[in-house]
Parts: structure tokens; sequence; C-alpha cells
């Protein structure tokens, strides 16, 4: 794989570098013989390059061992293994086999052969590869992304015979037919070649449900007619639901996986070794599906690439939309990028060429568009005063009550719980715990107090400022929203959907539905009309991406509505996130903000890294880290801590865009310079973050 390879001391098992194994004498054999109790090494390829699991930077390269020939069947490229590693025993991927070593030492042989089922590909390997050096991440930590757990009664369960697969006839191209090149798009797909596209889906709901799930069938039931599999990642589990209902629509059952988190360890993995088995050509869910071992991929779409689910937690934090793109490079696949909105690193490719937009012309979009109205416009302050006060001013009044007359409605909520942030009555001040200075929250009407950060009651809070014990809300959650709703209109039934339970879908009679954004069920038919509370809560995070993840949030709500149907959203109509909800104008808001972001030398225009530790780590590996040239080093600064009890700063490092390999590689070396000599804290390291400001 172009990297060095180290070895074991056969005597103690302690880790040797090269030099000293090549400069330590080769002890004498004790006989002519062969060792009694130890087996010979394979007769052919006897050397094994093993991936071992360790979490270590300075240890991230393979490592070669001897291959027993008991194990020499068993042992094949891509299955699970156990090694002795500096004297333990840990487990690994076996890479290659191979007929010498790079040095002359003796090497450790496999312990095990844990299982022989060839799990870690030569393209997901060579692609975990690619994602660590991308992310400044180790092989192994992107490796317990991309393959499961295994479940030996799963593997050994016989595997069943698929039936034979009815070709698929060439139909109809679906909604394709209303975007100029989309037809062509397709054309491509089926006939085995791997165009990419940046895909701005049109609003509106039918009865069926939205309409890019039928889209996102259409386009890979064109990718399998070119004989190729494809791979969709979504969001969450309810896109996941309905890209699914999609797909058996289209293409029959039985012709893809869906895999989620929800499914348990066990059939997860069952689904995953179909697809690695080639019993299933198109796997289908969320995030970690980006690695799903699909043969011979023709295609990988990402659908709303702006959402932060598409973002990894764990190390090294790689992002949906960067993992499937560096694959369909890598792999000559084709790339399908679409959402009603558009982000900015989207809007890149697009700039630079290297994927093609999709969009609908303006008539089709104005016909399928709700009436988009705000409720603190010019005319309607004329004829309501207070409205630029009012948390439900009465055109938003008026639009709920008109709505409910033809079917449901939806209200938009952008904070989850009951009073979610709440203050001193007196003098406004926000209330804060008196143990760990965290904010207050109510959960319910008749509770006390609480904090978000420790939990603490704080049924005998004092205001620090002023000393009063009255506390008004600061932010009015989904749940007090409701309940306020529930006491306007007692004769409509009320249903939340949010981060305590999530409606999938809700039928066409009158109703209120009370949703977070991205929780929003999807109606039948379509919501007869909406309302957008609180824009200021989502327009007055401190974020760089704040206006394009608003104006997302704002269009997901939006395209479930009627075609024409009312919406109101409460914000400053003369603000550009808000002219471009009112237009329906994504493409234009995005390219704006992309060059808004490159003179202000901000992601995607550069590459940026984040570092985050305590004061004294982030600063030592700062000198230590031998940045690119027109690095710009931002901080350190303090960030706040969920709990409030620790002290954490971060730097950021700001680089041309063709510096970013330089700077994930010297950011990985300095990692490992720290992990080498046992430095006691950790520095996270995080490529191109969603949220770095």
């Amino acid at each position: 794989m172009g990297v060095t390879h180290t070895t074991l001391s056969p005597d103690d098992g302690a880790l040797l570098p090269l030099d000293a194994v090549r400069e330590r004498p080769a002890p004498a054999p004790r006989s002519a013989g062969p060792v009694r109790g130890v087996p010979e090494p394979a007769a052919e390829l006897p050397v094994a390059r093993v991936a071992v699991d360790t979490p270590l930077p300075h240890l991230d390269r393979p490592f070669d061992y001897l291959v027993p020939a008991p194990l020499d069947a068993a042992a094949v490229p891509g299955c699970r293994v156990r090694v002795r590693f500096a004297g333990k025993l840990v487990d690994g991927f076996l890479l290659e086999r191979a007929e010498t070593s790079g040095h002359p030492g003796k090497l450790a042989r496999l312990e095990r052969v844990v299982s022989a089922e060839p799990v870690l590909t030569p393209e997901i390997a060579a692609l975990a590869r690619a994602v660590a050096d991308r992310y400044a991440g180790t092989l192994a930590d992107v490796l317990r992304l991309a393959v499961p757990p295994r479940h030996a009664r799963v593997e050994a369960e016989p595997c069943a015979r698929e039936p034979e697969e009815a070709p698929l006839e060439a139909a109809g191209p679906g909604p394709w037919a209303h975007y100029p090149g989309g037809e062509a798009f397709l054309a491509e797909l089926a006939a085995g070649r791997a165009p990419r596209a940046v895909w701005t889906a049109l609003p509106g709901t039918g009865p069926r449900g939205p309409e890019w799930p039928e889209a996102v069938a259409v386009a890979v039931r064109e990718t399998l007619r070119g004989g190729r599999g494809a791979l969709v990642v979504v969001p969450d589990g309810k896109d996941v639901a309905l890209a699914g209902a999609a797909l058996e629509e289209v293409l029959g059952a039985g012709r893809h996986v869906a895999l989620t988190a929800d499914l348990g360890p066990a059939e997860r993995y069952r689904r995953w070794l179909r697809v690695l088995r080639g019993q299933a050509r198109v796997a289908l869910g969320t995030r970690g599906t980006a690695f799903a071992p699909v043969r011979d991929l023709g295609l990988a779409v990402v659908w709303d690439d702006g959402d932060d689910l598409h973002a990894e937690r764990l190390a090294p934090y790689p992002h949906t939309r960067e993992v499937l793109a560096l694959r369909a490079h890598r792999g000559a696949a084709g790339l399908l990028v679409g959402g009603h909105a558009r982000t900015a690193e989207a809007t890149r490719l697009v700039a630079t060429g290297w994927a093609a937009a999709l969009a609908a012309p303006r008539e089709a979009v104005r016909a399928r568009a709700p009436r988009v109205r705000p409720a603190g416009d010019d005319a309607e302050l004329a004829r309501d005063e207070a409205a630029r006060a009012a948390r439900l001013p009465s055109l938003a009044w008026r639009t709920l009550r008109a709505g409910l007359e033809d079917g449901p409605v939806l209200v938009q909520v952008p904070r989850r719980g009951y009073l979610p942030a709440l203050s001193c009555q007196d003098c406004r001040a926000a209330a804060r715990c008196g143990h760990c200075a965290g904010p207050l929250a109510l959960r319910g009407g008749h509770a006390a107090p609480y904090c978000r950060w420790c939990g603490r009651i704080a049924g005998e809070w004092r205001c620090a400022a002023c000393g009063g014990r009255r506390v008004r809300a600061r932010v009015v959650g989904a749940r007090r929203t409701a309940e306020e709703l529930g006491r306007a209109f007692p004769s409509v039934p009320v249903r939340t959907s949010g981060r305590d339970g999530v409606l999938a879908a809700v039928g066409p009679a009158r109703a209120l539905v009370v949703a977070t954004p991205g929780a929003e069920p999807v109606p039948e038919g379509g919501y007869a009309a909406a309302v957008l509370l609180d824009g200021w809560a989502l327009l007055g995070r401190p974020d760089l991406r704040v206006a394009e993840e608003t104006l997302r949030r704002w269009l997901n709500a939006a395209a479930l509505l009627r075609p024409g149907a009312e919406l109101v959203v409460l914000a400053d109509s003369s603000l550009s996130v808000v002219q471009a909800l009112l237009r329906w104008d994504p493409v234009t808001h995005a390219e704006r903000e992309l060059a808004d972001r490159t003179e202000l030398g901000f992601p995607p225009a550069m590459r940026m890294a984040t570092l985050t530790g305590s004061p004294a780590a982030v600063r030592e590996m700062l000198g230590e880290t031998a940045l690119p040239e027109g690095a710009r080093v931002l901080g350190p600064v303090p960030v706040e801590t969920p709990r409030g009890d620790q002290v954490r700063e971060r730097a950021i490092v700001r680089v041309p865009w063709g510096a970013a390999p330089v700077l994930a590689s010297a950011l990985k070396g300095a990692a490992g310079v720290r992990s080498a000599r046992k430095a006691p804290e950790v520095v996270r390291v995080c490529i191109d973050p969603m949220d770095a400001i």
C-alpha cells in the first residue's frame, strides 16, 4: 500500500523499529529440523499484511505477519484476524498476502482467523485509507465506521438462493421530465457511464407523498439497467422509509436493502452481508451506508446534504457528501447530490465544473411552490400594529383558521421542549444554575426550573443580578406551543413531532401539527397551510452556516405544502434568506453564499481544520505542527463545554484549497508525535467541521 511495514519481536512481542530489527543478529537455530509444535508457514504467499485495530496515530500502517500453514485456506484478503501486537491479542483485517516481507527479521504469526468471510473488500479498504488521509484520521477509526461488528450466528446462516431477477424494462423518465437535462442524466446512467449532478428538487407533495423519492428510484432503476449497482444515503429513518417505499414500487420487491441503526446489530449485519455477497445491488440507509460494499457501484446518491446528520460524530468525523464524492471519483461512478435547498459545498462542485446542475425552470417552480407571506411586511404592520412583537400575529391566526377548513396545517417551531430558556421576570437577565452556571429550563407548566447542564432542580433560585425569584420564558418550545394552540383551537386535534417522538405521516383530516425542523410528518395530499414560527431563533445563532441552514429548514417544511397553499414566515422580509424563500430561489442564495465565503476566506472556498482541547495541549500541538505555506491560525479561543466544568479552547487553521492534503498530513503527523510520547491530553482534530464558527 506504499507504506513502511513494521514487525513484532518474536521474543517478547514488543514493537521494534525496522532499523533495530535489521541490526539485531538473528539467533542461531537450536536444531537443524523444524521446531516442534510450531507450524510451518504457508507454502505460497506466506506473508500477511494486517491493518491492526489500534487508535494510535503513530501506528497507523499495516504490519507483516507470517501465515501458518493450517490457516492458509482461511486467511483470505479482507478477513478478520487476531494477532499479537505489543504483547496483546488484538483484532485486525488481513489486507493482502505477499511472497516476501520488507525486512529480513523474523515475523510473528497470525494467531487466529476469526472469520474467513472477506468483509473488507479492496475498494472499501482503499476508500477507508483515502478518507482517513482526507480527515487526518487513522485507518482503524474509519474501518470501525465502514465494517459493522461481526455476528457469528448470522455469518453461519445458509445463504438463501436468490430468485432470478427479471430484467428491468425501460420506462418513462418520471419526475425527471420536469428538469432540463434530466432525461440526459438518466440516459448516461442507463449506458453505464458516470454522470455527476447537483439536483435542486421541486417542492410539492402528491397523494403518494413527496416526489423526490420517486425521482431517486427512477435514477437507481436506470443505473441497474446499465449493469451497475447503486447507493442511496439519506439523513434519517423517516427518509429511509420514504425512499424505500419508492424503490420497492419502481424496482420491485427484494432488489434493495435498507441499513439503519434501529434494525439491531444482527439484522443490520445480515442485510449488510447481502450487499457484500452481491445478493442485493442497491443499498439504502443513513450516513454509515456510504461505506456499504455495493458491487460495481454506478451511482451514489446523497439527499439533503446540508443536514447535520450527514456529519459523522465519531473520529475522524467524515461527511457523507465528501465520502461519496471521493468514492465516485475513485470508482468512476456517478454522483447525485440532491435537496430542496443547496449548500455552498454543492454549489462549488457546479462552479468548478466537477458536477452539472439539475434544476427545473421558473415556470414549473412557480406552479408547484406555496404562496409565501412574511408576517412583518409593511402592509401587514399597517393592519396590525402588534404584529412586530406578537409571537403569533393576526396573519398567522388567519392562515391557520383558513387552512384548517381544508385539511392539516403545519406549525414549525425551532426549539424542542416546553420552555428551553428562562430569564428573570424583573430584570430580564438569563436564569442560570447556581451550581454550574448552566441555563435553566422548564419541562412543564407546573414543574420547577431545572438546569440543562447538571440536571439539578433550582427550586430556590434567585436572580444574581437583582435578587428576583420569578422567571419568564426567553424561548418557547414545541410542547408549550402545542399547548397554547390546543387552547386556541379546542375542537381541533393537535399532533406533535420532535425528538421525543417523530411522526412519520398524518392523514388528510384537519389537524394542527406542531413539529421541530426535520421532524415534520409527511401529509397525505400536502398541508393546507403552514406557519414558520420564531425565525429570529434560527437566524440569531452564531454560526457560519446560519443563513444556509435556516433556508434549508424552511424549504424542507414548505415543500410539504400543496401547490399555492399559504405559508407564513415570522421573519423580517428584508433579509436575503427570507427573500430566497419568497422567490423559492435556493440556487441564487447558495451562489451568493459561496461568493461571500470566498471573499472572506471561509469554507468551502478555503479548507479549515479545528483543534480542540485543553489550552496547554492545543498550544503545544500548534507549535509542533509544520503548517503549509499560506496557513493562517485563528485563536485559540475558549469554547463552551456541555457541562461548563471544563476549560477548553479551539484553534482554527485555514489554508488554500490546494494545501488541504498537506495540512491533513501535518496535523496527523503532529498527533502521531504526541501519541508516540504518550501525551496525557488528546487534541480533537476535525477537518472542515460543520460548526467551526
